[in-house]
């Protein structure tokens, strides 16, 4: 049974940052695009950052660029996601999910989710 599990939300000052961990586990995850979406109260699920299998390349939303990165220890089956200079505008349930196959920014398209973890940003 495939499981993402994520970890490392919390409460942050506008300007802090955080460190998101994303433990995989179930399947080897050989050729898989990792990425990390968010959802926050009201609004439709979006992407925000993806790794693929073997590609040194990451790819982020425009929203974030320049401020959140994506990172994957394939030998620890294990997903980050270094966030800095958050904003408020970046408060939000973070999920990680998994996809056979490249990334794709919409997420009908990824086959595996974790719970997701709340990040919330104080002004």
């Amino acid at each position: 049974q495939v499981q993402l599990v994520e970890s490392g939300g919390g409460l942050v000052q506008a300007g802090g940052s955080l460190r998101l961990s994303c433990a995989a586990s179930g399947r080897t995850f050989t050729r898989y695009a990792m990425g990390w979406f968010r959802q926050a109260p009201g609004k439709e699920r979006e992407f925000v950052a993806a790794s693929n299998w073997n590609d040194p390349n990451t790819y982020n939303a425009d929203s974030v660029k320049g401020r959140f990165t994506i990172s994957r220890d394939n030998a620890k089956n294990m997903v980050y996601l270094q966030m800095n200079s958050l904003k408020p505008e970046d408060t939000a349930v973070y999920c990680c999910a998994a996809r056979f196959g490249d990334y794709d920014v919409s997420p009908r398209m990824w086959h595996y989710w974790g719970q997701g973890t709340q990040v919330t940003v104080s002004s």
